[in-house]
């Protein structure tokens, strides 16, 4: 849905609305055809007289008739004033005045939030009054990123254990392929070997138990990070799938947590994978690693003011991972048990 921004009276930028919004507004009289709106994709910002035909505010509000105005008597005109022929133009008006001047129904909290503005505008690296302008088109904040506190009202959709496979999909190849070469290099240079080169190397036991375990402590560091950091509170596969890892009352966990929460998740996986399996009977879809955190995976847009924006469908990304990655495991199986069958003819 498009979202419109506009100007009011007080020449105090609003939004965003929705297109019905703004029309309601106009019709109400709150906003009029001079009036300024913007929407993303236009250039700058344009009357609503003339965008009349995309909102559908064709303006057709009575005009009250104005009364008659009472005969009055032809005020006397000044004679004129006879100038000097000097042979030069003599110019008599005033420069114009651009100062801008507050209303005077300003209260004192206006002040104090313009100051607060003009602050952050300097703080940004721009002039206070390109900030303050009314007729700035509205930007993204790409410095920054900000956490709002949880929205403990309204519906919860949790994440249910076909979507957590689904990220844990992408997070294999988004963080174990990145973790596993940098806990290669790391190896390298401290000098506990490399399983990579012993594998080509044709050593026996491949296998490196120090890679291994820096391999462990990387990957507990990102999936710490990513499930803390705020404005994300989920891994890459998490965040395709769209969703994300809250404390039980909805608020963002802590790094440590989210650090404790990857070894947690190595305890369900030891008892045969019975603590993924949880997630799909318990009431809140809690896996055994989120039992012992208490955590939560839940829709992206839970815990927000926008919960109605949850879905409780797999959705596309997650059926497209599910699908191919059934794929890569049948494939997987298939050449397994042709390898089986090879090396069990070949002893005969």
């Amino acid at each position: 849905m498009t979202e419109w921004y506009y100007v009011d009276i007080r020449h105090e930028r609003q939004g965003p609305v929705s297109p019905e919004a703004l029309t309601g507004l106009y019709r109400s009289g709150a906003l009029t055809s001079a009036s300024l709106a913007w929407r993303e994709g236009m250039n700058q910002w344009t009357p609503l007289g003339e965008l009349a035909v995309e909102l559908g505010i064709a303006d057709t509000r009575p005009v009250p008739a104005s009364p008659a105005p009472a005969a009055q008597e032809p005020e006397p005109q000044p004679a004129p004033v006879e100038r000097p022929l000097t042979g030069r133009a003599v110019f008599t008006a005033s420069e114009p005045s651009y100062a801008r001047h507050a209303p005077a129904h300003a209260s004192q909290s206006d002040a104090v939030a313009a100051a607060a503005a003009a602050t952050r505008a300097v703080a940004a690296g721009e002039s206070p009054e390109a900030a303050a302008s009314p007729y700035a088109a509205p930007r993204a904040d790409m410095g920054r990123v900000t956490y709002s506190p949880p929205v403990a009202d309204g519906h919860v959709v949790y994440a249910g254990f076909w979507k957590r496979v689904a990220a844990s999909f992408i997070d294999a190849f988004a963080i174990g392929i990145p973790v596993g070469i940098v806990a290669t290099i790391i190896a390298g240079l401290l000098g506990l070997g490399s399983s990579f080169a012993d594998g080509f190397s044709g050593a026996a036991g491949a296998f490196n138990v120090g890679e291994t375990a820096i391999s462990y402590v990387l990957s507990a560091m990102a999936y710490g990070w990513f499930h803390s950091a705020a404005g994300l509170m989920a891994t890459p596969g998490k965040l395709a799938i769209g969703i994300k890892v809250v404390r039980a009352d909805g608020d963002r966990i802590s790094f440590l947590r989210g650090f404790a929460r990857y070894w947690a998740t190595i305890l369900s996986a030891v008892i045969l994978g019975i603590g993924f399996l949880m997630a799909a009977f318990t009431s809140r879809k809690q896996a055994l690693h989120d039992l012992v955190c208490d955590t939560l995976v839940v829709d992206k847009w839970a815990f927000t003011s926008q919960p109605g924006r949850q879905r409780e469908e797999l959705g596309p990304v997650a059926l497209a991972v599910l699908i191919i990655g059934g794929l890569l495991i049948a494939g997987a199986v298939i050449l397994m048990l042709v390898a089986f069958a090879a090396l069990f003819s070949m002893s005969r």
